[in-house]
């Protein structure tokens, strides 16, 4: 818990992941981990067709791997991996404790990143501590990954892998409420800039809105994901839920002045894609249904908006039920929690994509629940960590 209190200290915000990625470094090697760390090969993720797009913000803290290798090679390797890149905290008034001074009350560790995912991270090291501690040591190659990029575009786990790393499985202990993901969306990111024709507001009808024209696109926008929405029943685990895919218009900026019709306006979008689709193809979709619409309107005709992508160009996958992992896992966490394991769709990203898409192996994603994540007042559940920890120390045994 301790751990997991310094590691929320730091205030690891996109691109500022350097201090905890070198704290994360010492607590690898001075568990006696082999150490790589490494940035990364912009050009290579950029030939991937997995590679989020890179932008003046990406991150540029190195990503760590400390190596755990037997003396002789009998059991099955793995990957443990976690990120330590958390999203904006936003007004602090609006915390009930500062966000990153955690705080413990009753069950519940407070703190951006608690939950998302630095009781993770520090499960993934405390793991091995526990079986160390009782005379194990595990018979296969473990490699404990620790990324950066995973908010924004998934670079950081897909440089693991084009760096090499591979394991017979991957977990990642995200914050799943104590459940196994079964499937998961993919996502991509992109920005619209809107021009319009700027006027004094005596004579608005003159000019052109380009903010009332970013409203229109939304508008078009809404009806594409309400089409996407009305797919469902065409993909396995989706078809339940109520809203598997969701557009997010996740920042808005435009304008100079008050009384000066605004000659600008840019929308940071998100939006989630099933399963087997392919992102490149979900773009392009994207992409003619903004020009289509320009076209159609009268304000946007002579002027049609610059549609750029910008972060996460990612697939979804589905866990395919059967692997002897997954068993292992649905052991480990029912002797954990005296509890069946449970599996469930996700239309988050996650990291374990890289591994269920490029490697082919069973990627298990499963983690302690959580409150608020990515919101105000995020926090882990203590008992849960404990719950989980245990059973990825089980899981790791077997």
């Amino acid at each position: 818990i301790a751990f997991t209190q310094t590691l929320v200290r730091f205030a690891s915000l996109r691109g500022a992941e350097h201090a905890i990625q070198d704290f994360v470094f010492r607590a690898y090697r001075d568990r006696g981990l082999a150490m790589d760390r490494f940035d990364m090969d912009q050009a290579a993720i950029e030939r991937h067709p997995g590679g989020g797009q890179f932008s003046p913000e990406h991150s540029k803290a190195p990503i760590v791997v400390g190596i755990h290798r037997p003396r002789e090679e009998k059991g099955r390797s793995l990957i443990l991996q976690a990120h330590v890149d958390v999203v904006p905290e936003g007004p602090h008034s609006m915390w009930t404790h500062p966000p990153f001074e955690p705080v413990i009350d009753g069950d519940w560790l407070y703190g951006r990143g608690g939950g998302d995912m630095k009781a993770g991270h520090a499960a993934n090291i405390f793991v091995l501590d526990a079986l160390a501690r009782i005379g194990f040591k595990p018979a296969a190659t473990v490699y404990v990954q620790s990324v950066v990029e995973e908010e924004s575009t998934g670079n950081g786990a897909l440089m693991t892998h084009l760096r090499g790393y591979k394991a017979d499985a991957v977990l990642i202990p995200e914050p799943e409420d104590e459940k196994l993901v079964r499937a998961n969306a993919g996502v991509i990111w992109f920005q619209v800039e809107v021009q319009g024709q700027p006027a004094h507001v005596r004579v608005m009808g003159s000019g052109a809105n380009a903010i009332d024209a970013a409203y229109r696109i939304v508008g078009d926008l809404r009806k594409l994901e309400a089409e996407w929405n009305a797919e469902k029943g065409a993909h396995p685990h989706f078809e339940n839920e109520e809203h598997p895919i969701n557009l997010n218009i996740g920042k808005i900026s435009g304008g100079d002045w008050a009384s000066s019709v605004p000659s600008w306006c840019r929308l940071d979008c998100r939006i989630s894609i099933y399963p087997g689709t392919r992102a490149e193809d979900a773009a392009n979709v994207i992409r003619q249904r903004i020009a289509a619409f320009a076209r159609s309107d009268p304000g946007l005709a002579n002027s049609p908006p610059k549609v750029t992508f910008n972060g996460f160009t990612a697939e979804g996958y589905v866990l395919e039920p059967g692997s002897e992992a997954e068993a292992v896992l649905g052991r480990a966490h029912a002797a954990a929690t005296g509890k069946p394991l449970q599996s469930f769709m996700t239309g988050a990203y996650l990291d374990t994509r890289v591994y269920a898409l490029y490697d082919r192996v069973p990627a298990l994603c499963y983690g302690p629940t959580s409150h608020n994540i990515h919101a105000f007042d995020e926090r882990v559940s203590l008992s849960s960590v404990k719950r989980v920890t245990t059973a990825m120390a089980l899981f790791v045994a077997e």
